[in-house]
């Protein structure tokens, strides 16, 4: 379970880098659960391969834009995704950049 949390700012939670993104993660638990802000910058790609995971992923964009390489469609402010374990996305790249509001947790 996550810790308990009230209002805080995020800024005091600093940036760090991991598979060539910065994430800023605001809440997580020893399962795996996670809640994030994730930065990429401009240019990033997530890899060739399409993606699949154990988790439940739900993924809000908040700046910039994100395409997805296999759909050939570009992601803008405001879009949402809610991804069941096992769902192939991906893979990704981003032209001016992006960040998302990710939460990850167990599909059980």
């Amino acid at each position: 379970m996550k810790e308990e949390r009230e209002f805080y700012p995020t800024s005091d939670i600093p940036w760090t880098a991991v598979d060539g993104i910065e994430q800023r993660v605001l809440s997580a638990a020893p399962d795996g659960t996670l809640t994030r802000l994730a930065r990429w910058p401009a240019g990033t790609t997530s890899g060739a391969d399409v993606i699949t995971h154990e988790y439940v992923e739900e993924v809000y964009l908040l700046e910039g834009s994100l395409t997805d390489l296999t759909l050939e469609q570009t992601f803008h402010p405001g879009d949402y995704a809610c991804r069941p374990p096992g769902m192939p996305h991906g893979p990704y790249t981003t032209a001016d950049g992006c960040l998302m509001l990710e939460i990850r947790y167990s599909a059980s």
